[in-house]
C-alpha cells in the first residue's frame, strides 16, 4: 500500500525536474511512510511512497523489470501473486524479490492491457514502456484505491491524491460550479470529475494509455447481474462460504502483523468467523464507540471478541473539531459529505497503533442487499399501487404528526414522511430513489442557492450521474438494480474514499473480502429472493453464519457507521456550525442565502428538522474552501483558517 504520484511531457520536450517529483512524492508521505524514491527519464518522472507490506526488503519502487525497458509504480496489493508468479516462472520470467509488484510488473510484461483480467486485488498503478515512450495507467475494478490526473499544456500529471497534482503551478485550484451541486446531491463529487476544474477521476474498472497522439481512458470490467445461476439454497451456502473463504485467506498473506475493524455488526463478525475457521490465528480486533449509547456498537463488538477470543482494542470517540475538522478536511482532498468519516478515522488511527494491516466488512451490504432502502424499494413497490388520494392523506397525517408532535425525536415521523413524500412526488422508481439517497433535493437546493450562483446550475440535472446507472441496469429486479447501482456510486465514491483516506492517513491498509470481484461476479448472479427475502436483508447471510455468531449480533437492528453529529450540532460544535456558515467570508462567496443557512440552523437546533448531514455537508464545503481554495503560505495562515499542514 503506497502513495504514487508523476509527470508526463508527452507532447512538448520539456525534460521533468526531478525535485518536483520528489515534492509530489512527499506530499503522499502519510500514504508511504517507510520509504520514498523516484524514478527520472527525459520527460518521464515517477515519484512512489511506500508502506511496506510484502517483501520488506525487496519491494522498493519505482520498480524496473529485468530488461530495464518497464518502470513501474504501484499503490494496492495483488492477492493471487503467488500463483500469478507461478503461471510466470512456467513461461520463463525471473524475478529478484518476493513481491506482489514484480509479479504485476511482469504480468503487463507478458499481457499488456488484458494483465488486468488476472490481477485479483486492490490496485492504482503507473508503467512506463521506455520503448514505445508510452504510460499505461489503471485502476481496480470495485474502486478501493483512487487515481487522479490533470492534462495541461501536453503535459499529464496523476497521484494517488489531488494535493499531489496540485504541487504543480500549472494546475489551477478553480472550483467547478457543477461539482458543488453534485456534492449537495450525494455528499460527493461522482467520477470522473472533481470539485477542481480540470482535474479528473480515473473512474473504477478503467485503464488509461498515454503517449505523444494523447490521452485514452476504457473500461476493462463490469459486474453483470444476469443471467441468474438457479441452485438450490443449500447450494448456494456452500458456493457462498466457499468463496469468501477464499478471499479472507489470500487476503492473509502478510509480512507484518493484521488485524480486524469490528463493529459488532453481521459482515464485520463473518469475517473474524472466517479468520477462525480458515487459519485458526488467533485474532487482534479494534472497535470504536460513542458516550451516545444509540449509537454506540460497542457492546456488539464485545460480545464478538469474547465470542472467538479475539485480543479486542476499543476507543469512545468524542466530539473535538477543533483537533479532527482540518485534518479531515485536507486529507479528503474535496468536500465530504460522509460524516462517518470521523468514526473511521479515529478506529484506523487505533489499528495503526497495533497492526499495519486490517480485513474489513465493506462490500457486504451491496453484495447481500444489507440496507434499509432496498426494504423501502420493495415497499414501495407494494404501495405505489394504492390509490394517489390515499397516499397524500397518508401523507398529510405523517406532515402532521412531524410538525406538532413531540420535538425531542425528530426522526421518527422525519423518515416515513421522506418516504411518502418521495412516494407521492416520484411514481418513478428510480427518482424516487435519488430522492432518498440525496442530501438536497431540487427543490430545497434552489431555496438554498444564491441567484448568482443558482443561474450556473439552473439547466443541469445533478440527479443525472445515478439515474443513468439506474436506467442502464440489464437486471428486472428491483432489487439488482439498486445494488448495482449502489455498486457503481455509493460504494466506490463514498464508503472506499471514506476508508482509502482514513485509513492511509495512518499508513494502515485496508482489505475487504467481500469486495473480491470473483466473489461479487458470482453473488451478482444470486437470484435477488436470497438476498432481500420477505424484507429480510441479507437472508442467505444470515442463515449461513447462524450458527457461528453470537445470537445478539443476528438480530439486531442495522445502524451503520452513524455519528452523533444530530446531538453534536445542537451542543458541543453548535457554536462552530454557525461561526463558520454565517461568516462573511462563507457568504461572500455568493453561494448561498443567508436566510436559508439560517433556517436550517433555527430547525434544527429547535429540533423542528434533522438537517445534520445537510449541515456537515456544507460546514464541509466552506472549510474546504478556505483550506485549498483561500490557502495563503504557511507562514501567513491565521490559526482561524482551518488549514492543515502534513503531519
Amino acid at each position: 500500500m503506497c502513495g504514487i504520484a508523476g509527470q508526463f511531457n508527452f507532447q512538448n520536450e520539456q525534460p521533468v525536474d526531478p525535485a518536483f517529483v520528489r515534492r509530489m512524492a512527499r506530499v503522499l508521505s502519510h500514504r508511504g511512510p517507510d520509504d520514498e524514491d523516484i524514478f527520472v527519464d527525459g520527460r518521464i518522472g515517477l515519484g512512489h511512497r511506500r508502506l511496506s507490506i510484502i517483501d520488506l526488503s525487496g519491494g522498493k519502487q519505482p520498480m524496473q523489470d529485468e530488461t530495464g525497458r518497464f518502470t513501474i509504480v504501484f499503490n494496492g496489493e495483488i492477492y493471487n501473486y503467488c500463483e500469478l508468479k507461478e503461471t510466470l516462472l512456467s513461461k520463463g520470467y525471473r524475478f529478484r524479490t518476493q513481491s506482489d509488484t514484480e509479479v504485476l510488473l511482469n504480468l503487463y510484461r507478458d499481457k499488456g492491457s488484458d494483465c488486468l483480467e488476472e490481477a485479483r486485488g486492490m490496485f492504482a498503478f503507473a508503467i512506463w514502456d521506455s520503448d514505445s515512450r508510452q504510460l499505461f495507467l489503471a485502476r481496480d475494478r470495485l474502486g478501493k484505491k483512487p487515481l487522479f490526473y490533470a492534462v495541461r499544456n501536453g503535459t499529464l500529471f496523476f497521484g494517488s491524491e489531488i494535493k499531489a497534482i496540485l504541487e504543480s503551478p500549472d494546475v489551477s485550484r478553480t472550483t467547478r460550479p457543477a461539482s458543488i451541486d453534485d456534492y449537495l446531491t450525494y455528499g460527493y463529487t461522482p467520477s470522473p470529475f472533481t470539485m477542481f476544474e480540470g482535474i479528473m477521476k480515473l473512474p473504477p474498472a478503467h485503464w488509461m494509455r498515454c503517449d505523444r497522439h494523447g490521452v485514452t481512458v476504457q473500461r476493462y470490467w463490469s459486474l453483470s447481474y444476469e443471467p441468474k445461476q438457479i441452485h438450490s439454497r443449500e447450494a448456494w451456502r456452500e458456493k457462498i462460504w466457499s468463496l469468501l473463504s477464499e478471499a479472507v485467506r489470500l487476503r492473509l498473506r502478510s509480512d507484518v502483523p493484521l488485524g480486524v475493524l469490528l463493529s459488532g455488526g453481521l459482515d464485520s463478525s463473518t469475517i473474524v468467523a472466517l479468520i477462525r475457521e480458515c487459519s485458526g490465528q488467533s485474532v487482534r480486533t479494534f472497535s470504536i464507540g460513542f458516550e451516545e449509547s444509540d449509537y454506540s456498537e460497542l457492546k456488539f463488538a464485545r460480545e464478538v471478541a469474547r465470542h472467538f477470543g479475539t485480543e479486542h482494542h476499543e476507543l469512545i470517540v468524542r466530539p473535538d473539531a477543533a483537533a479532527i475538522l482540518p485534518k479531515l478536511i485536507w486529507h479528503y482532498n474535496e468536500p465530504f459529505g460522509d460524516s462517518s468519516c470521523i468514526p473511521t478515522y479515529y478506529v484506523s488511527q487505533l489499528t495503526r497503533r497495533h497492526v499495519k494491516v486490517a480485513l474489513s466488512g465493506d462490500g457486504g451490504d451491496e453484495a447481500f442487499a444489507g440496507y434499509d432502502r432496498y426494504r423501502g424499494a420493495q415497499l414501495a413497490m407494494a404501495l405505489s399501487r394504492l390509490p394517489r388520494p390515499v397516499l397524500r392523506s397518508a401523507r398529510s397525517l405523517c406532515q402532521w404528526l412531524a410538525d406538532h408532535g413531540p420535538r425531542s425525536d425528530p426522526k421518527r415521523w422525519r423518515r416515513p414522511l421522506n418516504f411518502l413524500e418521495a412516494l407521492v412526488e416520484f411514481p418513478n422508481s428510480e427518482e424516487r430513489y435519488l430522492r432518498w439517497v440525496s442530501i438536497f433535493s431540487t427543490r430545497e437546493k434552489e431555496q438554498l442557492y444564491a441567484d448568482h450562483f443558482n443561474a450556473h446550475v439552473r439547466d443541469r440535472v445533478a440527479g443525472q450521474f445515478l439515474l443513468e446507472i439506474l436506467r442502464r441496469t440489464e437486471t428486472t429486479s428491483v432489487v439488482d438494480q439498486l445494488l448495482k447501482a449502489d455498486t457503481q456510486s455509493y460504494l466506490p465514491e463514498d464508503l472506499l474514499v471514506k476508508m482509502d483516506i482514513a485509513s492511509m492517513a495512518h499508513g494502515l491498509e485496508i482489505r475487504s473480502p467481500f469486495l473480491d470481484h470473483i466473489f461479487l461476479e458470482t453473488i451478482a448472479q444470486m437470484p435477488a429472493d436470497f438476498k432481500l427475502h420477505r424484507f429480510q436483508t441479507k437472508f442467505l447471510l444470515r442463515e449461513i453464519v447462524s450458527d457461528r455468531l453470537p445470537r445478539a449480533v443476528l438480530n439486531r437492528r442495522k445502524m451503520g457507521f452513524a455519528v452523533p453529529i444530530d446531538h453534536w450540532f445542537r451542543s458541543s460544535l453548535r457554536r462552530l456550525v454557525e461561526e463558520v456558515l454565517l461568516d462573511p467570508v462563507t457568504l461572500r462567496r455568493g453561494l448561498f442565502k443567508r436566510s436559508a443557512i439560517e433556517k436550517l440552523l433555527r430547525e434544527h437546533r429547535e429540533r423542528r428538522r434533522d438537517h445534520r448531514f445537510r449541515l456537515w455537508a456544507l460546514l464541509n464545503l466552506e472549510l474546504w474552501h478556505r483550506t485549498f481554495i483561500d490557502r495563503r503560505p504557511a507562514e501567513e495562515r491565521p490559526a482561524t483558517t482551518y488549514s492543515y499542514a502534513n503531519e
